[in-house]
């Protein structure tokens, strides 16, 4: 019987940094506080409310971290719907595939819960997963297992038939802390102690998952 893959979405299944590189650089500069390059791949994945403080220094009020993360992820949206997102190598194949076998999928995503809809209709892939995890449903990011925990309660999978695909070391972790199994898509140099460790989700074999929970 096929188990639960739950997949990370910015990074892993679509190749999103530079628009969120591109809302971010126009929300701050508004802001009066430019940030470079280096800080925003520093943050890439985090939960904003972790890092936009350190980022506004002095000038962090909770309404101000509220209202320019709201800001941020409005431009965002506005970008995706304006000129659309590549899907990571593999990922369309890949999502299709395990939904034609049976396979029960969700997402597990630190991103609102607006963006990750959003970004599911740009990608024409909405049908293929039976439940969604969002920032607003979990008080933690990742590595704090919840968001997976919660994604595979949604799924009615118990932990040790699940298998996480993510492109953060921080969500390595969460999937280990939660007892499932893991794929990790490295790129960059990063590495993190996952079950399986590919530089693209198009280099997996045909039967990689079936066989990460021993089919």
């Amino acid at each position: 019987m096929p188990g639960a893959v739950l997949w990370d979405l910015d990074g892993t299944l679509v190749d999103s940094q530079e628009l969120h590189w591109q809302a971010w650089r126009e929300t701050m500069a508004a802001e009066g506080v430019p940030i470079t390059r280096e800080q925003f791949q520093a943050t890439f994945g985090q939960r904003n409310d972790s890092f936009v403080p350190r980022w506004l220094g002095a000038g962090a009020t909770p309404e101000r971290v509220v209202r320019v993360s709201e800001a941020k992820e409005a431009c965002y949206r506005r970008l995706v719907r304006q000129v659309g997102l590549n899907p990571a190598p593999g990922a369309l194949e890949w999502v299709r595939r395990l939904h034609a076998e049976g396979w029960r999928q969700a997402i597990a995503s630190s991103a609102p819960r607006e963006n990750v809809e959003v970004m599911l209709d740009a990608l024409g892939l909405r049908d293929c997963f039976q439940a969604t995890v969002a920032a607003e449903d979990v008080s933690a990011g990742k590595p704090d297992p919840q968001v997976f925990l919660l994604a595979a309660a949604r799924l009615e999978a118990p932990p040790e038939r699940c298998i996480v695909v993510e492109d953060a070391p921080a969500g390595i972790e969460a999937a280990r802390r939660a007892g499932m199994h893991s794929v990790f898509i490295s790129r960059g140099g990063l590495t993190a102690p996952a079950d399986l460790v590919v530089s693209s989700l198009a280099e997996l074999p045909p039967d990689a998952f079936a066989r990460l929970l021993g089919g």
